[in-house]
């Protein structure tokens, strides 16, 4: 008999991540790097850490290779113990098949046996791919002070952009008297983060109502969330003030990476207090040539630069050779950039090779039609030929490169 835990976190991780384009199209979407030294999922496994959290379910589907190995034992998260840690959980395997999970309710629904053995009671619902620091502790002890059957963790965002998210209409009390889904009039700007903490034995049962019906989507949002208000269930709604970025676009993904640039963004991914935790190879220090060039850019470790960087990320083992030019742009673990090539306003993903005098993306002020501008994006493992031109808002990766090749051998 494994030792009660008052809460078990479910995180869910399955996601494809289409949005995202190359970057996922080998890659689960919370594995997908970020900051330098992270992965997405850092985030959520940090704070469940930090806020006491000691049993973590991650729920994987999509690619789940990399997010399995980067994972582990859980032991950078201090999250390796026997008896609880975290447990990477993929869809439920039955006798004679396995149904992969059909919804966000549904890949909780097949892991009851799993949060069973702990006794919980409560669960927190977490996704992989936000970016935030927030102690769930406090919203649990909210939870409790409510007597609430399900809580949902929302953040204020601006009244012209309220029509994006779910929205939560609450009563003086933070009751919760209305859920809309991406609404055309919004009532109020209190978005849901997609963060729920629920009462286990009242999950228990709605989880096994929603399976129940053949015209459910099996899905938290448009399913059990709104048959909980519709029964009359206690609702409420936990307000969150801090730094939050859903990170599942290319724009927004490039955004926050930006946003670690920004000194007015409240942030800080170096503060001791509240750490992000994460899995890195030990890298010697970065070396910066005396000819480099580099400001208001974050160089992790084993990075060496000759060139230029100027307000852009770069990962462990990025290598800028001399006359390189990098601006604005976000490069993934050991991808090198040669000489003469410029990036500007680009995703360049892990061990890509940016040939002699290539260009990727261009700045927005040097392209005339503004509709045809965004960031480019080169997914991993390509090698960019001498010379090549990836267009703005372009999306490459090694399958469309050897199509390039084999068309201009004819």
């Amino acid at each position: 008999m494994l030792p009660k835990q008052e809460v078990v976190a479910m995180l869910l991780a399955g996601g494809q991540g289409s949005r995202l384009g190359v970057l996922t199209k080998t890659l689960a979407k919370p594995a997908v790097p970020y900051g330098g030294k992270y992965r997405i999922i850092d985030f959520p496994l940090s704070n469940c850490v930090n806020s006491g959290i000691e049993c973590v379910g991650v729920l994987t589907q999509y690619q789940p290779l990399v997010l399995n190995e980067y994972i582990g034992s859980g032991q950078p998260w201090d999250l390796d113990s026997t008896s609880a840690g975290v447990r990477v959980l993929p869809p439920y395997q039955r006798s004679r098949r396995s149904d992969w999970y059909k919804g966000t309710a549904n890949a909780i629904y097949q892991n009851i046996p799993y949060i069973e053995r702990y006794n919980p009671d409560y669960v927190i619902v977490l996704s992989g791919d936000h970016i935030y620091k927030m102690d769930y502790s406090k919203m649990i002890a909210y939870h409790k002070e409510k007597k609430a059957d399900c809580t949902v963790a929302v953040i204020e965002v601006p009244m012209e952009e309220a029509g994006r998210f779910g929205i939560m209409n609450t009563n003086a009390d933070g009751s919760v008297y209305e859920f809309e889904e991406k609404p055309k009039a919004p009532k109020s700007n209190q978005a849901s983060m997609g963060i729920y903490v629920f009462t286990w034995s009242k999950l228990r049962e709605y989880l096994e109502e929603d399976e129940a019906n053949p015209k459910s989507s099996n899905d938290f949002g448009k399913d059990v969330l709104p048959a909980m208000l519709k029964a009359g269930e206690r609702m409420f709604a936990y307000r969150f003030d801090g730094y939050w970025k859903d990170v599942g676009t290319i724009d927004s993904l490039w955004e926050s990476n930006m946003d670690l640039l920004n000194p007015k963004i409240p942030l800080d991914l170096s503060e001791s207090a509240w750490k992000i935790y994460s899995r890195n190879p030990v890298m010697p220090p970065h070396y910066i040539a005396k000819n480099a060039k580099v400001q208001n850019a974050l160089v992790a470790e084993g990075c060496n630069v000759y060139g230029m960087v100027d307000f852009s990320v770069l990962f462990s083992g990025v290598t800028i050779a001399p006359g390189a030019v990098v601006r604005d742009s976000i490069i993934m673990p050991n991808t090198r950039v040669e000489a003469g090539a410029v990036v500007q306003y680009a995703i360049v993903a892990e061990d890509c090779v940016v040939g002699r005098n290539a260009v990727v993306g261009r700045r927005p002020e040097d392209v005339q039609d503004k509709d045809a501008w965004g960031i480019a994006v080169v997914g991993d493992g390509c090698s960019i030929p001498e010379g090549f031109v990836i267009r703005p808002k372009e999306m490459v990766d090694r399958e469309k490169l050897e199509q390039e090749a084999r068309k201009n051998a004819r």
